[in-house]
């Protein structure tokens, strides 16, 4: 075989497949460490689990007693026809892990409720990711694969992570995977988990090797290679790695992914799938260029806060404004689009399961907006009934609660007071928060907080930053 991606030779110029298939029983039988691999379902995890699984199927029972955990990181924003491939696949490894005999346990794993996508961007107001503020990475793939990880090094001390990766993918990961090598092992020590090590079984494979064993060897729990190849081709697309650490590269471009992706001017994948006869997942693709339209320095002022969310207003060094949040008048146009999509999509397509967000992020945000945003208006459930036309468990608290008659009367009151709605309205929830305690401590360092914040509107401080400006230039002058 030729050289293949970026000049990369054929891993089988040098080994054979058998040889590979005893490298990789000889890391097995080396300890009792427990190996958790990395499952994407793109080409390279499939490569990998499907060796694995082969090597160990040649040793005798009795000698593959050590468990293989495969793991999927599912962010609840994936592309929907990767999620119910991923779902099928995981449950025919199972199934025929069972059937054969063989040590693998397939599991997915996915960020918790505080932490989705949804629950940040919708509920606390998170702009859209950018590549200079990618704060989704973190919370949605790294630590769910690092809380799996974490709970087996607890149970057993140490583990073997397995990952798909591949040299020639990005100098960057080529760097790290040099660096990390234990000398005289085919382990790599962890970037950040103690008592973690990481093997990587194709790392030396080239594109066309990948394409080439899984073209020519079937898959051992029933999936189709070919299918996977003509999903690769529908949809112009690379894999999405398991993450578990920050150099894991950004899926972006054309790889499968979260269909939310702003990182990337556009997402190609989705659009090769929607022209490629998957039409239904246009109202995604949309929702996701709308995201993306927030981030457009021209446009941002339609749609985020003039303050941070520390309530604070930032300044670059040329004295414009660095927009917070999102409005919370934005987010909830937001919600009501995408619930709006949901019910699309599972009337048109006949999918009564369909979600694009749980009722769990629903119950988080509502919680978030009544509690830090001043939702008096209880706009969650409001918002899922008239789009849905039901209603659902909404949980009610015994503190005290203000409604929409109240914010009504609180914003003639301080329009007659000449006082911040906004403040007042801060100060009452601090108020109902503390509510009943027999200490309230730190009061006052509360109210101080509440009370340093900006609290002119934001057109009284456009004004005070052009004149700023202006008395700058005449300074020059």
């Amino acid at each position: 075989m030729g050289q293949g991606e970026k000049g990369l030779h054929s891993v089988f110029e040098n080994k054979t497949l058998e040889s590979i298939y005893a490298e990789i029983r000889g890391v097995y039988l080396a300890d009792k460490r427990p190996w958790v691999i990395g499952f994407s379902g793109g080409k390279d995890s499939t490569t990998a689990l499907q060796l694995i699984w082969k090597a160990l199927s040649e040793l005798p029972h009795e000698q593959r007693q050590k468990t293989v955990f495969v793991i999927s990181s599912d962010t609840l924003v994936e592309t929907p026809i990767i999620v119910n491939y991923i779902d099928t696949t995981l449950q025919r490894i199972n199934t025929e892990a069972v059937s054969q005999l063989m040590p693998f346990k397939a599991a997915k794993v996915s960020p918790v409720v505080e932490e989705t996508f949804w629950v940040n961007l919708l509920g606390r107001g998170y702009p859209a990711p950018s590549n200079r503020f990618r704060w989704c990475t973190e919370r949605m793939k790294v630590r769910p694969a690092d809380r799996f990880i974490m709970e087996k090094v607890a149970e057993f001390g140490e583990v073997v992570v397995v990952l798909g990766v591949r040299k020639g993918e990005s100098m960057t990961r080529d760097q790290v995977l040099a660096l990390r090598r234990i000398k005289g092992s085919l382990l790599s020590t962890h970037s950040t988990l103690s008592h973690a090590y990481v093997y990587t079984p194709v790392v030396e494979f080239s594109v066309d090797d990948v394409w080439q064993y899984l073209l020519q060897v079937p898959s051992p729990w029933g999936n189709s290679n070919r299918d996977l190849a003509a999903m690769y081709k529908s949809a112009n697309a690379g894999e999405c790695p398991l993450v578990v650490d920050t150099t894991t590269p950004s899926c972006g471009n054309s790889r499968f992914g979260c269909w939310v992706c702003t990182v990337v001017d556009k997402d190609k994948s989705m659009e090769a799938l929607v022209d490629n006869g998957e039409e239904w997942l246009l109202p995604l693709l949309e929702f996701r260029d709308l995201l993306a339209e927030t981030q457009d320095p021209a446009k941002k002022h339609r749609f985020r806060e003039y303050r941070r969310r520390d309530g604070k207003v930032w300044m670059t060094t040329t004295g414009d404004i660095v927009r917070g949040p999102y409005r919370l008048d934005v987010c909830r146009d937001f919600l009501r689009k995408l619930l709006i999509i949901q019910e699309k999509i599972r009337r048109e397509k006949k999918l009564a399961g369909f979600t694009v967000i749980t009722m769990e992020e629903l119950r988080e945000i509502r919680r978030i907006w009544r509690t830090e945003r001043q939702d008096w208006d209880d706009s969650v459930p409001r918002l899922y009934r008239e789009v849905t036309g039901e209603e659902s468990d909404w949980l009610r608290d015994d503190t005290p609660v203000y409604r929409e008659n109240d914010s009504h009367l609180l914003e003639e009151a301080c329009k007659e007071g000449d006082v911040p709605t906004e403040l007042v309205a801060k100060l009452l929830d601090m108020e109902r928060d503390l509510h009943g305690m027999l200490r309230r401590s730190n009061i006052m360092g509360k109210l101080d907080g509440i009370l340093r914040q900006e609290w002119d509107s934001e057109e009284d401080v456009l004004r005070r930053i052009e004149a700023q400006k202006q008395q700058r230039a005449e300074g020059v002058e």
